[in-house]
């Protein structure tokens, strides 16, 4: 790979950091892995079993794919040599800021300081820390070696430089970037998907659909045409020839007359355990493990759809 990275670190191993170090290994990366869990190697191996035949259906060398992830006896054996250190450890501010500071102080001077933070600004936790210039979030979608968005989110002490060095870097193991302007908790995908969550929730809750009838609603409506074109291109298109415009002009006042029946779920124990309740009686009677692989198969299946059919 051409690319002035080498060797990345992975610093936390559950299901986010096995996913990003059988990304940075199908790209050819050295790839250095800690996490205190006690198995650790058996977690790395059997997640570079599964993800192999993913990564070379995408194109991706995986002979020897395993040998180029090393499996580090704490963090800064991980990092010491690392271009790149992709954090994916808890979703704590006070753990991310011990974290980050001892990055800071193994990892070298030119390494760039990535987290997986699905809700946390990076600001939250680079308060007091020096160098917090190479400290910036690169929240993936699960799985990252599968879904390509990477959302780059610079903290206010981030370095223009390091935006652009690691937009570059995600662009170089086949990610697709975007630089978010301003942080908010959460960032924008999973405010998008916690939106969207709350009136599917509040649907079951009132009867309207069951948990399984939600999910072929959205497969085969919004999800379909969602992974082709996003809301504004979906609705621009809706529009007909008149565009967002008609769109806009025409169904938005009904529209916005909706938004004030949208569903507040309480989400309280009763209501929380019935919603687990018909959730695991929809899908309980098949494994974690067979439903994942159903997942990924159909999510490779969209994106070599996309690949087949680029953008005129």
């Amino acid at each position: 790979m051409s690319t002035p990275y080498s060797t990345v670190a992975v610093v936390g191993a559950g299901t986010i950091g096995l996913s990003w170090t059988a990304l940075f290994a199908g790209h050819g990366l050295r790839v250095h892995v800690t996490d205190p869990r006690p198995d650790l190697a058996e977690a790395v191996a059997s997640a570079l079993a599964d993800a192999a035949p993913q990564l070379a259906r995408q194109g991706l060398d995986t002979e020897g794919l395993a040998d180029r992830v090393h499996l580090a006896d704490g963090v800064p054996e991980a990092v010491r040599d690392a271009d790149a250190v992709q954090e994916s450890g808890p979703e704590d501010t006070g753990f991310k800021r011990a974290l980050f500071a001892t990055l800071i102080r193994e990892a070298p001077s030119h390494a760039l300081l990535l987290s997986s933070s699905s809700a946390i600004p990076a600001s939250d936790f680079t308060d007091g820390l020096d160098d917090a210039a190479r400290i910036l979030v690169g929240h993936p979608f699960n799985p990252p070696h599968l879904v390509p968005l990477v959302e780059v989110v610079p903290g206010r002490r981030t370095g223009a430089d390091a935006v652009s060095r690691a937009v570059d870097f995600y662009r170089a193991v086949g990610r697709v970037p975007v630089v978010e302007r301003k942080e908010i908790p959460g960032f924008v995908g999973n405010r998008l998907q916690n939106a969207l969550s709350r009136e599917a929730i509040h649907l079951v809750e009132q009867g309207v659909v069951s948990p399984s009838e939600l999910d072929t609603i959205m497969v085969n409506s919004l999800g379909l045409r969602w992974s082709v074109v996003g809301p504004f291109l979906g609705a621009h298109l809706g529009g007909g020839p008149g565009g967002y415009r008609h769109m806009a002009e025409h169904i938005g006042p009904s529209m916005r007359e909706m938004w004030d029946s949208l569903g507040r779920p309480e989400g309280g124990p009763e209501q929380t355990e019935r919603l687990i309740g018909a959730v695991e009686d929809a899908y309980g009677s098949r494994s974690y493990r067979d439903l994942g692989r159903e997942r990924d198969r159909k999510q490779l299946a969209v994106l070599a759809a996309l690949r087949e059919t680029p953008a005129p």
